[in-house]
C-alpha cells in the first residue's frame, strides 16, 4: 500500500487524502447495480504523532503543548466520571428489602444458666459439665439467679420494658448438640418486651446513613435461653461434642422487621454489640464467638399489592429465609445483600421463595439451601414444668436503672456539645467505639488531668479537650497503627504531662511528638516527662526583645522594596509576610506572632492594630 513513498508524503504536506490504484480498482468492480453503499474511505497519511508546525515552533514546544492537552482532557474526563452520580439499580426501585435480626450474646456470668457449674471457654472439653448439662435421668435444672443481673442490664439498656414475671419453655428438635431433646428458652413471656435502638448518621461509615436520617428500630422481645453443646467436626464422619458450653446462659434479642437496607442492618448489630459491652452484659463480641445473628431476609414490589405474610402485627411482607450464625458485621451485611439478590432474580424469573434455613460464608456470593424452615408447630414449644416463674421486683429495676453506665448516645452529645470536650462527631465517633471503650476512659483521664492543672487558666482550659482528643486520637494512635491498644504503653499521666509544658508553650509541638516516641518505645522508663526535658534541654528558649529587634531589622533592611508598598501604598497585608519570615528564620516556636508584629509597626513607626 506504501509503494509510493513519495506520493503519500506529499499527500501527508499537502494534507490531500491519497487513495492506493489497487483500491480504485477495488471499488470499480463492485457491481453498481446493487443498492450498496461505498464505505468512505479515511484520509491516509503518515504523519500520527503531532500536529502541524505553526510560525516554526521547536519541537521541544510541540512535545509540551500536546502532553499538556492530553492532561487537560483526562482530568476533564475524570471528573465528569467523578460528578456523574452512579445509576440506581431497576432491581432495587422495584423491589423493596425487609430484615429482621435474631442477636444471640452470651451472658457475662460465671455460673450456667441452669446449674452450678462454672461457664468456661477455654478450659480443656468436658471438664464443666453438671449432670443437667448431659440430661442425665432424674437430674432437674436450678435456675441461677445471678445469671439475670447482666440480662437485665441488657434489657434496660435497649429501652425495653422488663416484665415483672416470666416464664421457661421448651422447643423441642432433635440435634446432637442438645442432649436433652429439647431448648429451654423464653418464648411465651420473655422477660423483656418493647425496646427500640435509634441508628443516627455518625453511626454509620462516613457519617451518611442510607436511609437520610436517624433510623429507629423497634425490639420486639429479649429472652433468656440455654446454649447448646459444641460441635468439632473431624472429617469425614466424625463429629466430637464439648458438653462445656451448654447451658451457658444467653440472650436472643429480636428486633421487628424494620430493616430495609443491608448497611443499616449491620450498623444495628454493630450498636447492640457496643452497648452490651458497655453495660458489661456480655463477655465478648462477635469477633470472639460471643456474640451471633440471624438474619430473617424478605422482598416486596414497592408498587404493587402487599405481600400475603405477616410478622410481630406488620404485614404485608414477602415470604421470608433465615440465615444462620453469622459470626462478623461485615458478614451480616453481605449475607444480606447475596440473599436479597437471590431472592429478586428467583422472583423476576417467575419463581417462588420457599422458607427454609440457608447458610452462608464468608466471601460468597450467594446462600445455600441447609433445611426446610421450622414453624411454631414443628418445635411444639410447650412451658417447662420443672422451672418455676421468675419474679423481678421494682427496687431491682430501680437500682440498675440507676447504676447503668452512659451509653453511646449519651456520650455522643456529651463530647460534641459539652464545652469541656468540643470535639467534632467524627472524632467523638471514633473514640466510643475504638478498643470497646478504653480509648474513651483513656482520654477522658487526660481531660481531667488537664482540666485541673489549667482550671485558673480559662485561655487555656477552652483549648484542653480538642488538644487532648487530637493527641489520643492522631499522634499516639499513629504510634499504635500496627500494634495493639495498652493504656499503660505511655501512661495518661505522662501524655498529661506532654500536653501541660506544650499548651503553655514550654516546649514545642515537634518536642512534644519526640517526647512522646521516647515514652512509647521505652514504657518502663522510670524518668518522669520533666526529667526527660531537662536531661535533653528540650525547654523553649523564646526570643528577648533585642533579638526581635534585630532579626526585625534585618529582614526590613533584605526587603526595602516590600517596605516601600507598606509605608508608601499602604499594604499593610505584607507585615503578615515579614512576621511569617520571623517566625520561619527562628527557632520553632521562639517567635510569637503578636510580639513580632508589634515590633515590625515600632520600626515602621505605625500605629498597632
Amino acid at each position: 500500500m506504501f509503494a509510493q513513498p513519495s506520493r503519500t508524503a506529499a499527500a501527508g504536506v499537502l494534507r490531500i487524502p491519497y487513495i492506493c490504484r489497487s483500491c480504485l480498482r477495488r471499488a470499480s468492480a463492485q457491481s453498481l447495480t446493487r443498492e450498496t453503499v461505498l464505505p468512505v474511505l479515511q484520509h491516509r497519511t503518515l504523519q500520527t504523532s503531532l500536529p502541524e508546525a505553526k510560525d516554526n515552533a521547536p519541537f521541544r514546544k510541540l512535545l509540551k503543548d500536546e502532553a499538556k492537552k492530553k492532561r487537560q482532557q483526562e482530568k476533564a474526563t475524570s471528573s465528569s466520571k467523578k460528578s456523574s452520580k452512579p445509576k440506581s439499580d431497576p432491581w432495587l426501585e422495584k423491589w423493596e428489602l425487609t430484615v429482621g435480626i435474631e442477636i444471640h450474646a452470651e451472658l457475662n456470668t460465671s455460673r450456667k444458666l441452669f446449674s452450678s457449674a462454672a461457664t468456661s471457654v477455654n478450659e480443656a472439653p468436658n471438664t464443666h459439665v453438671a449432670l443437667f448439662d448431659l440430661a442425665v435421668p432424674g437430674s432437674q435444672p436450678q435456675f441461677q439467679k445471678e445469671t439475670l443481673i447482666p440480662a437485665l442490664r441488657a434489657a434496660l439498656a435497649l429501652g425495653c420494658e422488663v416484665q415483672w414475671k416470666s416464664t421457661f419453655d421448651r422447643k423441642h428438635y432433635f440435634y446432637q448438640d442438645q442432649p436433652n431433646g429439647y431448648q429451654i428458652t423464653q418464648y411465651y413471656e420473655p422477660f423483656a418486651k418493647n425496646g427500640s435502638i435509634t441508628l443516627y448518621p455518625h453511626d454509620f461509615p462516613g457519617g451518611v446513613s442510607p436511609e437520610n436520617g436517624p433510623v429507629t428500630i423497634g425490639i420486639k422481645q429479649v429472652q433468656m435461653e440455654q446454649d447448646t453443646a459444641k460441635t468439632i467436626q473431624q472429617p469425614p464422619h466424625t463429629h466430637l461434642l464439648d458438653f462445656n458450653r451448654v447451658s451457658h446462659p444467653l440472650i436472643e434479642i429480636i428486633t421487628l422487621p424494620q430493616i430495609h437496607h443491608p448497611t443499616t442492618a449491620a450498623v444495628l448489630v454493630k450498636k447492640i454489640q457496643a452497648v452490651l459491652k458497655a453495660v458489661d452484659s456480655v463477655t465478648a463480641g462477635m469477633e470472639m464467638g460471643g456474640l451471633r445473628a440471624d438474619v430473617n431476609v424478605s422482598v416486596r414490589q414497592r408498587d404493587s399489592a402487599s405481600g400475603k405474610h405477616s410478622y410481630s402485627g406488620i404485614s404485608g411482607l414477602g415470604q421470608r429465609t433465615e440465615i444462620k450464625n453469622l459470626a462478623s458485621v461485615k458478614a451480616v451485611e453481605e449475607a444480606i445483600i447475596a440473599e436479597r439478590d437471590r431472592q429478586i432474580e428467583l422472583l423476576e424469573s417467575g419463581g417462588v421463595v420457599e422458607g427454609e434455613t440457608r447458610g452462608w460464608t464468608l466471601g460468597s456470593k450467594t446462600t445455600k439451601r441447609l433445611r426446610g424452615k421450622e414453624g411454631e408447630i414443628d418445635y411444639r414449644y410447650m412451658p417447662d414444668p420443672d422451672i418455676a416463674p421468675v419474679v423481678v421486683g421494682e427496687d431491682v429495676i430501680q437500682h440498675l436503672n440507676r447504676t447503668l453506665p452512659p451509653l453511646s448516645d449519651e456520650w455522643m452529645k456529651t463530647l460534641t456539645e459539652s464545652p469541656e470536650y468540643g470535639l467534632t462527631s467524627k472524632d467523638a465517633s471514633t473514640l466510643i467505639t475504638l478498643d470497646d471503650g478504653e480509648r474513651l476512659d483513656y482520654y477522658l483521664d487526660i481531660v481531667h488531668t488537664l482540666r485541673s492543672t489549667f482550671k485558673s487558666d480559662p485561655e487555656i482550659l477552652q483549648r484542653v479537650g480538642k488538644a487532648a482528643g487530637n493527641w489520643v486520637l492522631m499522634d499516639l494512635g499513629g504510634l499504635f497503627k500496627n500494634e495493639t491498644w495498652d493504656p499503660e504503653r505511655v501512661a495518661p499521666e505522662k501524655l498529661s504531662s506532654i500536653l501541660t509544658h506544650l499548651l503553655r508553650k514550654q516546649i514545642t509541638g515537634r518536642t512534644a511528638k519526640l517526647l512522646l516516641a521516647i515514652l512509647f518505645n521505652d514504657p518502663h522508663n522510670p524518668q518522669t516527662v520533666e526529667e526527660i526535658i531537662k536531661e535533653k534541654d528540650m525547654l523553649l528558649k523564646p526570643l528577648s526583645h533585642d533579638e526581635y529587634v534585630e532579626l526585625a531589622k534585618k529582614l526590613l533592611e533584605e526587603k526595602s522594596d516590600m517596605v516601600k508598598d507598606i509605608l508608601e501604598k499602604k499594604q499593610m497585608h505584607k507585615i503578615k509576610w515579614f512576621v511569617g519570615q520571623m517566625m520561619g528564620r527562628a527557632a520553632e516556636g521562639a517567635v510569637e506572632p503578636g510580639e513580632a508584629e508589634r515590633v515590625l509597626r515600632v520600626l515602621l513607626d505605625l500605629p498597632e492594630s
